[in-house]
């Protein structure tokens, strides 16, 4: 035990977080070609069957993954703000270290065109957890019979996707 010291545990702690952020990562990403995936299949067992009651079944998808993937995404950003704001530092006084420990958090958060793929990203995550979904739903509402029941279900996820649509568009502003 005599060889653990706080520099140690802090570079420990530090290794796990970034394979978490890593594998968060990488799960996160996934969960958007899943989710074009399962549209499709959606869409697809749609025009075969033509069931439009079916259809409804992209927003119910579309609304959990969605979920998931701005939970892992504030994962991500929230480990990176750790490493960036109190374990860094502290690591850094430790080390008595003239600059800042971990140089890769803060210098890819200053790389030119940053915003601008900030903007496209959410683009992209609007467009695949909210319009495709909405896409769905508008299809649905324009099929021959439209059960009332659905229709409730159908504007009960219309508020639903508005509502992941904001928890979006204020990830994208931090």
């Amino acid at each position: 035990m005599d060889d653990v010291t706080e520099s140690k545990v802090l570079l420990a702690e530090y290794d796990r977080l970034k394979e978490e952020q890593k594998t968060r990562i990488g799960f996160r990403d996934n969960l958007l070609y899943f989710t074009l995936a399962a549209v499709t299949a959606v869409v697809a067992v749609t025009v075969h069957s033509g069931q439009a009651g079916l259809l409804l079944s992209a927003p119910a998808v579309c609304l959990i993954l969605g979920w998931t993937y701005l939970v892992n995404d504030e994962k991500i950003s929230a480990i990176g703000c750790y490493v960036r704001d109190r374990l860094g530092p502290r690591l850094g006084e430790l080390a008595s270290a003239r600059g800042a420990m971990f140089g890769w958090e803060v210098y890819h958060r200053d790389v030119a065109g940053r915003a601008m793929r900030k903007r496209l990203q959410t683009a992209v995550d609007l467009f695949t957890y909210l319009i495709l979904p909405m896409v769905c739903t508008i299809a649905f509402w324009c099929s021959p019979t439209v059960p009332p029941l659905l229709v409730l279900t159908s504007l009960a996820q219309t508020l639903t996707l508005a509502a992941l649509g904001w928890q979006f568009l204020r990830r994208a502003e931090g």
